[in-house]
């Protein structure tokens, strides 16, 4: 296969535009520090994004490579099809819950990071501690979807993939560096403008390929093949619950999302944005739906590609981008390819300024430099942009491994975090002591869940647990198990000790973090001003 010539100078354009917006928007961001907070100005946009910018910019929160690519590899698969296509269902769920309930408390204190209401509840050293999930899953995430634009420039293209994966990250580090929110913002509008516009261009030219069935035939009839819809077995349905779930509310607990809600001018807003954005996300998952069903509905003897089929190869993942190459014009496949780019930039600048933006404000400046000044920490924040990244765009490298530790630590903080952070708005009377025993617990439990992705064989075999094709396969919905122990573990081992210190089961010296001692302190030294105001009374 050759060099696709047209294809390239198209996707230079693009990526050309692309750091253009980002460049524009670090100008813009540059003339609102001259009147806010730097660090609010390139964390949270110094809050006044509006609800156009602010609509296109939450949705791009899920919206990207991994979200397109892999809902048309779901619906292709034999083994699974529409019918477990989770992704559309679960993130839009996870956008209308957190415009609900997590917006107003988190908007309504001026809250510049997801990890300041857990600092504020745990403390600074539990709070790093919680950081870490998220940290891992944003570094993960940004070399996960890098890795995918890799091989789909690889399939299109004729490109080394390693070439792609470098200049992408190194522009994406670029424009998130110079512009912070800002930049990450205005070009997600361009990308997911491109994105729509570009998919659904290809979607007709797929249909229509004399080397695929129509999908309403398909979708039906036994006789041709296995109907792309896809069953769920009975056995199945648990499993299939606690994955809805696991997205449904494990979206909510990343700085990639409240990184957008912070920004919004007002909570209202804020909630308007996050609402529409569930349902955008839904929509933006339709033409990979067709495309998946096109695939499934392909005679690949009748391409280019031929036998065996991608599903037999191993390639099922690259199923959109290997519709785009055999059964759309070259012009149409590079639209695509586009589509793919901007799909991935628009997740990659977030999570990198997601996990940037969490160390230097979290950790370096409330806990290694509590007076570090504003340009500090936004050079701190800068510098840990461009580690991050490089850690990132080196782990690109290892392709699929890496989309498996990034589910791995998403599923982390579904269970660890997104408790901790319910507790921290929502349940008063926790503390350090609850939330460190349910992080704890939380870990092992998932842990002994086991990982197949990752050849981590199950520890506790849940009811349900059954032997398939060698590998041992949860049935019961363990995910959110954990999830729920972990968040009565908090509740119950607060209230424990809570318990155990004001009523004198344990002496307050072994309060090791200062929890009741403080309290005590503060209930001692309002007692005193209380008898000394009553006794400057009684003398009056």
């Amino acid at each position: 296969m050759a060099l696709n010539v047209p294809g390239l100078i198209a996707v230079i354009i693009f990526y050309a535009l692309t750091l253009a917006t980002g460049l524009w928007a670090a100008w813009k961001a540059k003339k609102t520090e001259k009147n806010q907070s730097q660090t609010e100005v390139a964390i949270v946009g110094g809050r006044n994004m509006n609800i156009f910018v602010g609509l296109f910019t939450t949705t791009a929160t899920w919206v990207g490579g991994a979200y397109i690519n892999g809902t048309a590899e779901i619906v292709y698969l034999p083994s699974r099809g529409l019918a477990w296509v989770h992704a559309p269902l679960g993130y839009a769920a996870s956008f209308v819950i957190g415009g609900f309930f997590f917006v107003k408390p988190m908007r309504s204190k001026n809250y510049v990071t997801m990890m300041d209401p857990l600092q504020e509840k745990f403390g600074g050293t539990m709070g790093s501690i919680l950081f870490i999930p998220p940290l891992l899953g944003d570094v993960f995430w940004f070399a996960s979807i890098l890795a995918s634009l890799g091989a789909t420039v690889r399939v299109i293209l004729d490109v080394d993939g390693h070439l792609s994966i470098i200049i992408s990250a190194c522009t994406v580090i670029l424009y998130t560096l110079l512009g912070g929110l800002y930049s990450v913002a205005y070009t997600d509008v361009i990308q997911l403008l491109f994105m729509i516009v570009s998919l659904w261009i290809c979607v007709p030219f797929a249909l229509v390929n004399s080397a695929s069935e129509n999908i309403a035939y398909t979708a039906v009839n036994e006789l041709y093949q296995v109907p792309w819809t896809g069953t769920i077995e009975p056995r199945y349905i648990a499993r299939w619950l606690d994955d809805l779930v696991y997205l449904g509310l494990g979206g909510i607990a990343w700085q990639t999302y409240f990184q957008r809600i912070l920004a919004a001018s007002t909570s209202k807003q804020a909630t308007v944005s996050s609402c529409l954005s569930g349902l955008l996300c839904a929509v933006m998952a339709v033409p990979s739906v067709v495309i998946g069903a096109v695939a499934a509905s392909t005679d690949w003897n009748q391409t280019t590609y031929g036998l065996p089929t991608p599903n037999e190869r191993g390639e099922s993942n690259m199923i959109l981008p290997l519709v785009l190459q055999y059964l759309c014009p070259t012009y149409i496949s590079v639209a695509g390819l586009g589509a793919i780019a901007a799909a991935v930039m628009s997740s990659a600048d977030s999570s990198l300024l997601s996990a940037s933006s969490m160390f230097a404000y979290n950790i370096y400046k409330k806990l290694l430099r509590k007076k570090a000044s504003e340009t500090e920490v936004l050079w701190v924040m800068r510098l840990s942009m461009v580690i991050l990244g490089s850690v990132g765009m080196g782990l690109a490298f290892l392709s699929k491994s890496v989309y498996d530790l990034w589910f791995l630590s998403g599923e982390l903080v579904f269970s660890l975090l997104f408790p901790q952070l319910c507790c921290a708005l929502f349940i008063s009377g926790t503390n350090v002591y609850g939330s460190a025993a349910g992080f704890v617990l939380g870990f092992i439990l998932r842990l002994l869940g086991g990982e197949n992705t990752l050849k981590i064989p199950p520890g506790l075999h849940y009811p349900g647990c059954t032997l398939v094709d060698g590998v041992y396969v949860q049935l019961f919905p363990f995910k959110t198990f954990t999830m729920l122990v972990s968040l009565i573990t908090i509740v119950a081992v607060s209230y424990l000790a809570r318990v155990l210190f004001k009523k004198g089961g344990l002496p307050l010296k072994w309060d090791v973090c200062n929890v009741f001692r403080e309290e005590a302190c503060h209930q001692l030294h309002h007692e005193l001003e209380n008898l000394q105001q009553n006794r400057e009374h009684t003398s009056d």
